[in-house]
């Protein structure tokens, strides 16, 4: 098993172990849990966390279970929060596969740069898709994040706050709906509550669709 394959399996040790933090701070899991959760066998189980504890990332203590260092915590909570923007981005492309195993390989694969340009062109979302709350970027995110103009889909902006195009999230099929109403990155945009402006010209679109388009406040 090659590290980098390790490494994730750690990691899905971690989230998992965040995800039973989120719902009762304090409580220690049992490997037997951990093991039902990952779908793995128990002897597995305690194997991976006897070696999370070794690093550092949880205290565990045979016959009473893991409870997450503030290491661990602090990854667990990282993970938990790129799974989540994963889930939002694949909800808003024109994605038909399966958004949360998806997002389970995609979580992986972010580091520090890529969560602070998906968190920008999100619009750094606080809820996922369905209203669950995303775990706040750590310190050195969050700072990258509040020092970057934000990006928002279109149907999030403002009324009447000008705004660039910068992302179209739709199926290569689609663009002749772009050519029909004019839209393409670079194109200035504005919401009003009369609806949506392209380059000065009213067009017709859906919120749907406006979802799916990532602007940048100019």
């Amino acid at each position: 098993m090659g590290a980098g394959h390790f490494q994730e399996y750690e990691e899905m040790y971690l989230k998992t172990l965040y995800h039973e933090h989120e719902k009762v701070p304090g409580r220690r899991v049992r490997n037997r849990e951990l093991a039902e959760h990952l779908d793995v066998s128990p002897a597995s189980a305690t194997e991976m966390v006897q070696r999370l504890a070794k690093n550092g990332y949880v205290e565990y203590q045979p016959y009473k279970g893991v409870l997450l260092t503030d290491k661990g915590l602090e990854l667990g909570k990282t993970m938990k929060r790129r799974h989540r923007l994963a889930e939002v981005l694949l909800n808003m492309m024109p994605f038909e596969g399966d958004v949360y195993e998806t997002a389970c390989r995609l979580e992986h694969a972010f580091n520090d740069d890529l969560e602070v340009c998906i968190s920008l062109m999100l619009g750094n979302p606080v809820t996922d898709s369905s209203g669950v709350e995303i775990p706040s970027a750590n310190e050195n995110i969050a700072s990258r994040i509040s020092g970057s103009s934000l990006y928002s889909s279109l149907n999030d902006m403002p009324e009447n706050s000008p705004c660039e195009i910068m992302i179209v999230m739709i199926a290569s099929g689609s663009n002749d709906v772009l050519k029909n109403v004019g839209l393409e990155v670079g194109s200035s945009m504005l919401k009003t509550s009369d609806g949506y402006f392209c380059n000065g010209n009213k067009i017709e679109i859906s919120e749907d669709f406006a979802q799916s388009i990532i602007v940048r406040n100019s």
